[in-house]
């Protein structure tokens, strides 16, 4: 069980701390049987798969960011939307792409959660997928509409336990991370709610604002504009601690000791792209995603530019597997 004594240590979040600055990367695998180097690359444009429908947080962090991006690497880029599958298709997609660092990845830690929530997985993150490097941290949001009885973490909670099943939560799709910082909600706070799934995090927003569900759990950057324009209102923030973009919203924590469940950006590629490839988008990603106009952007919606070095990322992700299949296992989380 998870009562207040051991909530902190199983699940302790281990982001803070533990990431800084990232940037692309790629590898050579055995799908190309010759070697490049990073001499004369790009040459040609790269294309960055996201693998959310548009309208969420991934908009936030990764449009601008690819503009920027851009112009560091001197070449193009074109953002490809393959939502579906709780992130899988997008993901897989770029699993099988060839490994000359033209195809990338850029997610959250849904990449992270998938291993052991999605059964038959198509790809093997850590054989298949190479990190290039964090972008950014954030918390997720608690949100429910302007005309909702629950104006806290403690209302969900009580109504939750009032009427076990019927408590309702959006969330952008399986798997996302967002899902599972919601299912950790109702391990911790042990109560029934009822997951329902969207194919991306706009129509779980636009349905929140309909009254058709009673909460959404959604990312900082994805829900800052409804918030601020009257539309959602915010009940708390997944963080550790307060932020300065949603100061005046509680933490879960405050009401469920130890809760802490923030969101990470990251850009990824093909395992066995050239680590000379790795390293020149590791550094073009460091150079332009701190920028002050783009970390000043970030922060206005409450996220933390927070790039790393593609080893550290390598050794984070695997921190973040771990602990999300404790919450995997524990809650006995199912995406069927």
């Amino acid at each position: 069980m998870f009562g207040p004594a051991n909530r902190r240590k199983f699940f302790q979040s281990t982001t803070a701390g533990a990431i800084s600055a990232a940037a692309f990367g790629s590898a050579l695998t055995p799908r190309c049987a010759w070697a490049q180097s990073s001499d004369g690359y790009p040459s040609r444009v790269i294309r960055v798969v996201v693998p959310f429908t548009p309208g969420g947080g991934t908009d936030v962090v990764g449009r601008a960011l690819m503009e920027a991006l851009s112009r560091e690497l001197g070449q193009a880029i074109i953002v490809d939307n393959k939502p579906g599958g709780g992130t899988v298709i997008g993901s897989d997609l770029v699993a099988k792409a060839p490994a000359d660092g033209y195809t990338l990845l850029l997610t959250t830690s849904a990449l992270a959660i998938n291993d052991s929530l999605v059964p038959k997985l198509p790809y093997k993150t850590a054989r298949d997928i190479t990190e290039v490097g964090l972008i950014c941290t954030g918390p997720n949001v608690f949100v429910v509409r302007p005309d909702s009885p629950y104006r806290s973490v403690a209302d969900l909670i009580q109504a939750a336990k009032a009427r076990p099943g019927r408590l309702t939560y959006g969330s952008s799709g399986n798997g996302s991370s967002v899902h599972l910082a919601a299912e950790l909600f109702k391990l911790m706070a042990q109560v029934d709610i009822t997951h329902v799934p969207y194919r991306g995090a706009g129509p779980a927003y636009t349905d929140l604002m309909g009254g058709q569900i009673d909460f959404v759990v959604g990312t900082a950057g994805g829900v800052a504009k409804l918030v601020e324009a009257g539309k959602m209102r915010a009940i708390a923030v997944t963080s550790e601690k307060r932020t300065a973009a949603y100061k005046d919203i509680p933490t879960v924590a405050e009401t469920l000791p130890g809760y802490a469940a923030d969101v990470w950006y990251g850009i990824f590629a093909p395992a066995g792209t050239p680590p000379d490839v790795i390293a020149k988008l590791n550094a073009a990603l460091a150079k332009a995603a701190n920028a002050p106009a783009y970390k000043q952007r970030l922060g206005n919606e409450g996220l933390t530019v927070a790039v790393n070095s593609p080893a550290e990322m390598t050794r984070f992700m695997r921190a973040e597997e771990a602990r999300w299949r404790k919450v995997v296992v524990e809650g006995k989380v199912s995406v069927d």
